[in-house]
């Protein structure tokens, strides 16, 4: 069977990564599709007290575990299956709790950093940065905090000021030179998105 095709999908908070992810993943769903999300990545902080946690950046590259990411997605790219962690948002910890997701044709790996680690990068076939203005990434960032992280607009707001803006300057904007394909979503449209991935694909199969 050819390799599967594995799709990086990077960009700022907001942007509109997961909901790009989610429209490829129904889109090929009959092909076999499966989701690595680098919100589940995060390192644990159960060793640390609560005060301890409310002072860490989760905004820059160190706070994510990419060394797990990384064997993860070898792993799949080789066809074996793998225990993804469940992560807390409210505690900054991890359930201990795992999905078990298996090697399909095509596997996308989501998150602002999608595109940071250079390992992870070279496994991919197709790298996407998905880029969309910066009031528009914060008012999604605003509604999704207090819809699903039961956040408080102050702490949003705080956080986007404090680490969100000035990590997404430093850490993540960078990554678009990373990437193949860059589509900005302010219109709500992926322009050349299917293209890429049709072709990468084929390039697979052929």
């Amino acid at each position: 069977m050819p390799t599967p095709l594995i799709i990086g999908i990077g960009g700022g908070t907001g942007s509109g990564k997961t909901t790009l992810a989610r429209n490829l993943f129904e889109r090929y769903a009959q092909l076999g599709v499966s989701m690595l999300d680098l919100d589940s990545y995060y390192f644990d902080r159960s060793h640390q007290s609560p005060e301890e946690r409310a002072l860490v950046n989760y905004d820059e590259p160190s706070a994510i575990d990419y060394d797990l990411l990384f064997s993860h997605v070898e792993r799949l790219a080789s066809g074996q299956s793998i225990e993804k962690p469940h992560y807390l948002f409210a505690t900054h910890t991890r359930s201990g709790e795992f999905d078990v997701i298996k090697s399909t044709p095509l596997i996308i790996v989501e998150g602002i950093l999608a595109l940071w680690d250079p390992r992870i990068c070279s496994l991919m076939g197709l790298k996407i940065y998905v880029d969309a203005d910066a009031d528009l990434r914060l008012i999604r960032r605003l509604q999704r905090d207090l819809r699903e992280r039961g956040r408080t607009p102050e702490c949003v707001i705080v956080q986007y000021l404090q680490t969100v803006r000035p990590m997404h300057r430093r850490y993540v904007e960078p990554t678009k030179s990373n990437a193949d394909l860059v589509v900005d979503t302010s219109s709500g449209s992926y322009p050349g998105l299917i293209e890429a991935v049709d072709g990468a694909l084929a390039s697979r199969r052929a």
